[in-house]
């Protein structure tokens, strides 16, 4: 029988957190997948961690993989990032090309193109849940908490994406992570600008 629900636990967030010893709560959010037929769900825990916002682990697709999040409930930020290429044609994981920052609210939607790694926090007073399309391979061994489309080693590598989300003043800012050697200054969008931006006006 499929199992398709899996938590994100405090112990693997440490690799990705920017205080990895600052204490957190057991569980950071919840999946289930059901792929592109049922979709996905994600439903985040509210709060901090070390003054960071509760987030997803973050990941780059392996292959070409788009997908779209839709925000059920909660507010939240998304982040999205791309990697800059060397000579040799393969990604550099501590050089940074685009980094974005999009506030989302209940009705937003993101597309998220292939290519792209994304990570979400949830910066509200409620859990953040949202729903998403990618695709999920039951017969994998881990589908649920490790699919196989989603590439984390970057990620875990650089010790999270090339910014955090922090909290300051009641209010969520970005703090650099000082393991990437390029990362430009975010821009923040709304879902519409960023939406304009992958598919500008000829």
């Amino acid at each position: 029988m499929l199992k398709p629900y899996a938590p994100r636990v405090h112990e693997m967030m440490k690799e990705v957190l920017m205080n990895p010893n600052a204490p957190g709560p057991e569980i950071h959010y919840y999946m289930i997948r059901g792929g592109k037929d049922k979709t996905n769900i994600t439903v985040w825990e509210t709060g901090t961690v070390g003054g960071e916002y509760i987030k997803t682990y973050g990941h780059y697709h392996v292959g070409e993989l788009n997908e779209t999040y839709h925000v059920a409930a909660g507010e939240g930020i998304v982040l999205l990032q791309t990697r800059k290429v060397g000579t040799d044609g393969n990604p550099i994981d501590n050089e940074v090309e685009t980094f974005y920052a999009i506030p989302v609210k209940p009705g937003d939607s993101v597309f998220i193109p292939s290519g792209t790694a994304h990570l979400i926090s949830n910066t509200g007073k409620v859990w953040l849940v949202m729903v998403d399309d990618s695709p999920v391979n039951f017969e994998e061994v881990d589908p649920v908490s490790l699919p196989g489309h989603a590439d984390y080693e970057p990620v875990k590598k650089m010790h999270g994406f090339a910014y955090y989300v922090v909290e300051e003043n009641g209010k969520p800012t970005l703090v650099k992570n000082p393991k990437y050697k390029v990362a430009p200054e975010p821009e923040w969008l709304t879902p519409e600008e960023y939406s304009q931006k992958l598919t500008p006006e000829t």
